[in-house]
């Protein structure tokens, strides 16, 4: 069974994560330089984020480590919709 903290908890880490991918998009995107294929950028920005939190997730035995997946995988569509944000701005 997966220990559920309590959902204001929940909510918090779920809405700072989402923001902490759009700060992260935002980092990346002014600090990386090189041109990368989009299909392989959106499968590390949500692949990876995605598979790590849902693996702390699913192994959890604590209530914060439920909450740090939830944080974790929150993060990928901040970061994924800053990224296609960038791409429509930008004319690409």
């Amino acid at each position: 069974m997966i220990p559920l903290p309590r959902a204001w908890l929940l909510t918090s880490a779920l809405l700072v994560g989402c923001v902490t991918g759009l700060v992260a998009a935002v980092v990346t995107t002014v600090l990386v330089k090189a041109s990368i294929r989009p299909d392989l950028v959106v499968a590390l920005v949500v692949g990876v984020p995605s598979s790590v939190g849902m693996l702390t997730i699913l192994l959890s035995g604590r209530r914060w480590l439920t909450t740090v997946g939830a944080f974790i995988v929150a993060m990928a569509p901040g970061w994924l919709g800053t990224l296609v944000l960038i791409q429509v701005v930008s004319g690409a």
